[in-house]
């Protein structure tokens, strides 16, 4: 893990049905806690979310076309207009696999108008591919298109399909990136074990709702 900290992986979640005003300052108080890189929650609870970690170095993350991405482009641009003018510093953007299914050049188009919005704004994109919808040769395929879009990161999961992120995934993504683009494994990340196996695979972010367990995990090594 190059040294560093589980914590400086993690980006704490919360995106659950029926998420709360307590639910995000449960999350914020952990993060806090724990000096998590990020907390990810839900576009509306992105304002309240920035006022309460203003005085803090923790990234504010939102999702974009969520959860299954086939909103149209610019319904997906004015969100990100959005939640960049209530205080998100990162953007999570749901791929649009129909359209990627159908053999249309349209999500790259999608990703690099995302891409150079979130980028006017000195901000981050990631894509999130829905790994568990596609084949390894499709998710070959789409991490290459994400690579070449101008995003910053390419993200495995929801966290709302059949299955999370894998070590396998990881790994695909790597070998059909470039250098310069994160990956961030994101859905039933829930032990120190399966942070680190994800990590050395090739994760530079952990999208998990169990960053206090995993450090409790780390505090009784």
């Amino acid at each position: 893990m190059n040294n560093n900290p589980p914590n400086s992986y993690i980006e704490h979640t919360n995106l659950k049905p029926a998420l709360c005003d307590r639910d995000i300052d449960q999350l914020i108080t952990e993060a806090k806690s724990y000096n998590f890189l990020g907390i990810c929650v839900p576009p509306f609870w992105v304002k309240k979310a920035s006022r309460d970690i203003a005085d803090t170095a923790i990234q504010l993350v939102t999702v974009i076309g969520f959860p299954l991405g086939y909103h149209r482009t610019e319904t997906k641009i004015k969100e990100i207009e959005l939640a960049l003018a209530d205080g998100a510093d990162e953007v999570d953007m749901v791929a649009n696999i129909s359209a990627f299914k159908s053999g249309m050049n349209w999500p790259k188009i999608e990703m690099a108008k995302c891409a150079k919005l979130a980028h006017e704004h000195s901000k981050i994109l990631k894509v999130i591919v829905e790994t568990a919808l596609l084949t390894s040769d499709e998710l070959a395929e789409l991490s290459k298109i994400v690579s070449d879009s101008g995003a910053d990161f390419i993200k495995t999961s929801t966290g709302f399909a059949t299955r999370g992120a894998s070590v396998d995934d990881i790994r695909i993504m790597k070998r059909n990136i470039s250098s310069d683009v994160g990956i961030k494994a994101s859905g039933g990340i829930k032990t120190l074990a399966e942070l680190r196996a994800m990590v050395e695979a090739g994760a530079d972010r952990i999208g998990t709702s169990s960053g206090p367990s995993i450090m409790k995990e780390l505090e009784n090594e």
